[in-house]
């Protein structure tokens, strides 16, 4: 009887394995359609007036990540190394990092909501929405997938999956360096330290 019972919490173990390393694999995965997302424009309300891409200095660069403000764990978490690269800049380069949540959620995640949850990691984090045809178009051209996931019985009760990883971008709308999700600032710090040395070179060459 015991030996039944240790295999069948094994066969459990591997499921939940199972389970996490899907969900891990969706929330790295790209659209497949699109190995090299497009990018391009994003003008979209924000919590700081109209956030417009081409808009951004020649200097600037913005780093989007795509979430919402119910996520328990993964958005906080990246919106923190977020965070936590700047934070391991010079104060100048600093200054020419636009953080972006732009929202998964558009029908609980309202511009107000928003602006008290980026609040709290930065006075510099803009959090954006749009309606679910701008986001999915957004979405489309980043390579970004994205779904919801019922957790009860209200319309209201789900979660979302979605792409975790974070975009480097220029305000031509190219996607300079995607960084796959990790709970650490080192990969997006050295992203971020690269695209600038390299942003400045270009300007000192011009």
């Amino acid at each position: 009887m015991r030996k039944g019972h240790y295999i069948a919490l094994g066969l459990v173990a591997v499921l939940l394995l199972a389970v996490s390393l899907g969900l891990w694999q969706f929330q790295q995965r790209t659209d497949p359609g699109a190995e090299e997302p497009p990018g391009g424009e994003i003008a979209l309300p924000s919590t700081q007036g109209e956030f417009v891409l081409s808009a951004l200095d020649e200097d600037q660069l913005a780093v989007l990540y795509f979430g919402y403000t119910y996520c328990p764990d993964i958005c906080p978490l990246s919106l923190s190394v977020m965070r936590q690269a700047m934070s391991r800049l010079e104060p100048e380069q600093a200054k020419r990092i636009v953080p972006v949540l732009i929202s998964v959620d558009p029908a609980r995640d309202s511009l107000a909501r928003l602006e008290q949850y980026v609040g709290f990691f930065g006075d510099d984090f803009l959090g954006v929405r749009g309606s679910e045809e701008q986001l999915n178009d957004v979405a489309k051209r980043y390579g970004v997938v994205w779904r919801k996931v019922s957790s009860g019985p209200a319309d209201d009760d789900y979660t979302v999956d979605h792409t975790s990883s974070l975009f480097v971008v220029d305000r031509e709308g190219e996607i300079r360096q995607r960084v796959l999700y990790s709970p650490t600032p080192q990969a997006l710090t050295a992203a971020l330290e690269m695209e600038l040395a390299e942003q400045e070179g270009a300007g000192n060459d011009g």
